[in-house]
């Protein structure tokens, strides 16, 4: 069994979701697709949930409208026949007589959870909709009857495996099933998801619970390019790059892929490829446990990020002052990216302000705090690029004069990172695609 996973502009207009019913139909085995919300629909409910946060009803129904009267156009294109537009009407009007009765509630995290689950509901539903009209035999498995998260919001894989595979024993007479990415149910059996991105995240924990033979991550690009082709004006995809170093691209900045949608399928050692929708043919990129060859792959970037220095010349032999620096932002559950020390500082740095000033608060006490935003992590990666000859001449040749705030070079065998400005980032990445890969 595989899975195939297809982000919102893979099904953002009609004949996009034409497009992968074809590539969908027809698989030599049976076929697990996941579904994002339409391309936009995420970003009305959350602008939905902020309108009812702040106690603005009237904008929050102007909203509600506005999507409501998107798909109804969208389904007059997407399905031809009476009875298939009246089945998919009713979708429709199942959905945003939800959104309308939750103007009449007191808003709630637990409701928010409940808004945003509508997108890849109504996805689905109308991708199944198609599916029928076209007599295309398969079946709609509802993500929330098998997709669970702990009290720690982290997915688990066997209780989603055992509640999957029964499932799945109902209906063996199927050889496709849809269901939907970023939704889930938490601890308490209410409604929750897997943030932002999380459709990937899904696909790869499906794959990971049936063990399936490959899990393929369908967008709008043909797989995971040498540098951000937003940016950059000459790329090139990468054909094969192992678990490793997607992972580093992936949460160093890379967007095709969510970077947490690489450890399922790691653990469970199923392959992933990223394919394009507009671009079946493509090759792609390949995900697999080993690396095609050493040396520098890709570059990719993360922004949104902040810099923090503790400056204490009590630090100097001091036992446990890392420790008490690190149990700081655990307590508040802030990742830190990167840490380099001195025999008087520590600087690191998150990419969330969520906690910044309470954070901040707590380090007050070990010495003087300076604090750096707007800063973006530069990610060269590759494989055993540390150990690579000519590596590091060939990289601060090419940014000689980029102001780099900082440097991780040794913690990975697959990745070099520097901090720079955020005002520098189109300029280093346009300098390191000519100077690493002469492109």
């Amino acid at each position: 069994m595989k899975v195939m996973k297809f982000g919102g502009t893979s099904v953002g207009k009609p004949e996009r979701m034409f497009g992968v019913a074809e590539l969908v139909t027809g698989q030599q085995e049976p076929t697990i697709v996941v579904l994002s919300a339409l391309s936009g629909t995420t970003n009305s409910l959350v602008g939905i949930s902020e309108s009812l946060s702040t106690f603005k009803r009237d904008e929050a129904k102007q909203k509600i409208d506005t999507l409501e009267s998107h798909y109804r156009q969208f389904i007059q294109e997407l399905v031809k026949t009476p009875a298939a537009l009246e089945k998919a009407a009713q979708v429709i009007t199942e959905h945003f007589e939800f959104l309308n009765i939750i103007l009449r509630i007191s808003f709630s995290e637990a409701l928010n959870k409940d808004i945003l689950a509508q997108g890849e509901l109504l996805s689905t539903k109308l991708f199944s909709v198609y599916l029928e009209e076209k007599g295309i035999d398969h079946e709609l498995l509802p993500a929330l009857e098998f997709m669970v998260i702990d009290d720690h919001d982290e997915p688990q894989v066997q209780a989603i495996s055992n509640k999957l595979t029964k499932l799945l024993e109902t209906k063996k007479d199927k050889s496709l099933f849809i269901t939907q990415g970023y939704i889930c149910r938490n601890s308490k059996g209410e409604v929750d998801n897997l943030k932002r991105g999380g459709s990937d995240y899904t696909a790869s924990l499906v794959a990971a619970a049936i063990n399936a033979s490959v899990c393929e991550i369908w967008t709008d690009i043909d797989g995971m390019h040498n540098n951000d082709p937003r940016i950059v004006n000459k790329t090139r995809p990468i054909e094969q790059l192992s678990f490793d170093e997607a992972a580093e691209l992936a949460y160093f900045g890379a967007k095709i892929l969510h970077p947490a949608s690489i450890w399922p399928a790691q653990q469970y050692k199923v392959p992933v490829k990223l394919l394009n929708t507009m671009q079946p043919t493509a090759k792609g990129t390949s995900i697999v446990q080993e690396a095609a060859s050493v040396g520098v792959k890709a570059v990719a970037a993360k922004d949104g990020i902040t810099a923090i220095k503790i400056k204490s010349s009590r630090m100097l032999l001091a036992y446990g002052f890392l420790r008490k620096i690190f149990e700081v932002f655990e307590k508040y559950r802030t990742p830190i990216d990167m840490v380099t020390t001195s025999e008087v500082a520590v600087s690191l740095t998150i990419d969330t302000k969520e906690n910044l000033d309470s954070i901040l608060k707590e380090l007050e006490p070990f010495g003087s705090i300076e604090v750096d935003e707007n800063q973006t992590i530069v990610s060269i990666v590759g494989n055993e690029i540390a150990q690579t000859p000519h590596v590091m001449k060939r990289l601060f040749d090419t940014i000689t004069n980029v102001p780099v705030r900082m440097i991780s070079y040794g913690g990975s065998p697959h990745n070099i990172s520097l901090l720079i400005p955020a005002a520098n980032k189109n300029e280093t990445l346009q300098l390191l695609n000519s100077g690493l890969f002469g492109l």
